[in-house]
């Protein structure tokens, strides 16, 4: 790859920037489903929602180091555009494809948080499909 041109960091720049919205917007609703939930389990200490809890924490956590990666690939196409900018052609190659490891990482992250929330609906499912 000899031809690392500004246009090539910044289509990825603008897709890494859609994708943390998303995961922003999944990070807020976590934090009003973990709200509801401590004001639940004061009420009602039972242990249905303390499976609830613990499956959210562990989703809190999952979006958080798809946050981090997906900001870490995000800092890297910025810099893959300045090295860019300054003629280091070479470095930027290579941080760009750091970039793009982040990015994937994410990404696996991604699907990771999206079977675990598919197991809490299941959970949901099954207790009205018991009853």
């Amino acid at each position: 790859m000899e031809d690392l041109t500004l246009t090539t960091p910044a289509v990825l720049f603008s897709a890494i920037s859609l994708i943390m919205l998303a995961y922003t917007n999944r990070f807020l609703a976590y934090a009003s489903v973990i709200r509801d939930l401590h004001s639940k389990y004061k009420k009602n200490k039972d242990k249905v929602l303390i499976a609830q809890i613990k499956n959210i924490k562990q989703r809190l956590y999952l979006t958080r180091s798809m946050q981090i990666f997906g900001i870490s690939s995000l800092l890297l196409c910025v810099l893959t555009m300045f090295l860019i900018y300054i003629q280091q052609q070479t470095m930027a190659i290579w941080v760009f494809g750091a970039a793009l490891i982040l990015l994937i990482i994410s990404l696996a992250l991604l699907i990771m948080e999206i079977q675990i929330s598919v197991k809490a609906l299941e959970h949901h499912i099954s207790d009205i499909e018991n009853n």
